[in-house]
């Protein structure tokens, strides 16, 4: 930690922790939300059957196209009958489907008037292409951080719970080590888990063993079965689980208290996940703001080492 006059001058995590609290905002009125986010909270309320989540996660991904569809249409591209689709739109509070494509319209509407007419734009290039679809996931990421009451209760939640199991197999491996990393800056006791089978069995159950509460995992495509199964292991154990993840609906999502659903980028071979990483962080500020105290003393601790030993280079 360097000196200015006598006194410490502060690491830039320091100064982070130390200015960039999390403030509670008022929530957008449903109008300025994203379509994605708006479909996500139509569809999120009910415990759907995997039918009729396959129907909401159809609608999601082609709004545009989507709302306009004839019952029948629907059920022809979806690959389900009828029928399934009328008791999908009376799961979701709707009197049937009419009444159900009015208000997918309407939100489809939204979104193509905010649309840039793209016959007035240059067509970009794959690569460009993907930031584009990155930019689109951050701005419906900022339009959910309208209101961060969820973020900054999971995040007290998350740093009360000793130890703090983080779980992430397969791909999602490289944004639990991420978290995991930083959390061990303000956290004293964080445990991480990237192997599946029984090897996560045997971690979430010490963790809960040891007095741990929860479980942040992540789980990006492809979803593994493994996630699943470790994630009702850390239930059973009497765990709750905390989910980072690119889809509001589905399996993984029902074994979850909380979920936190945000978009991945596709465009391009691999995934890319500017999105979670933002989100990821914004749920580090919240631990952080959980106990200032505790997070001032653990950074200046390791900023001692970290001098001592000469981690850094000197910029």
């Amino acid at each position: 930690m360097g000196h200015e006059g006598g006194a410490p001058v502060p690491s830039p995590q320091q100064a982070r922790a130390q200015a960039s609290a999390i403030s509670a905002g008022k929530p957008l009125p449903e109008a300025e939300a994203a379509p994605t986010t708006r479909l996500r909270a139509l569809f999120d309320r009910p415990r759907l059957s995997p039918g009729q989540r396959r129907i909401a996660q159809y609608l999601i991904e082609h709004i545009t196209e989507a709302a306009f569809l004839s019952i029948t249409e629907l059920a022809e591209r979806v690959g389900v009958s009828q029928p399934s689709v009328t008791r999908f739109a009376t799961a979701v509070g709707f009197s049937g489907y009419p009444a159900l494509r009015e208000r997918l319209q309407s939100i489809a509407l939204s979104k193509l008037a905010s649309t840039p007419d793209a016959a007035e734009e240059a067509r970009p290039n794959e690569l460009q292409a993907a930031v584009d679809a990155e930019i689109d996931n951050l701005e419906n990421l900022r339009r959910d951080f309208a209101d961060p009451e969820q973020v900054i209760e999971t995040g007290r939640a998350l740093s009360r719970s000793a130890p703090l199991t983080v779980l992430g197999l397969r791909i999602s491996g490289s944004l639990a080590e991420y978290f995991a990393y930083a959390a061990r800056r303000i956290h004293p006791d964080v445990r991480l888990v990237t192997r599946g089978g029984s090897v996560a069995y045997d971690a979430l159950l010490q963790s809960r063993e040891a007095g741990g509460t929860w479980v942040l995992a992540f789980t990006m495509p492809r979803h593994a079965h493994e996630t699943l199964t470790a994630m009702r292991v850390a239930r059973r154990a009497g765990l709750r689980v905390a989910l980072v993840t690119d889809l509001g609906l589905g399996p993984l999502a029902d074994e979850a208290d909380v979920v936190f659903a945000t978009g991945t980028g596709s465009r391009l071979v691999f995934d890319s996940y500017a999105a979670p990483v933002i989100l990821s962080a914004a749920l580090l500020q919240a631990m952080t703001d959980a106990d200032p105290e505790r997070t001032q003393a653990r950074l200046e601790d390791y900023e001692q080492v970290a001098d001592e030993h000469a981690f850094f280079l000197k910029d």
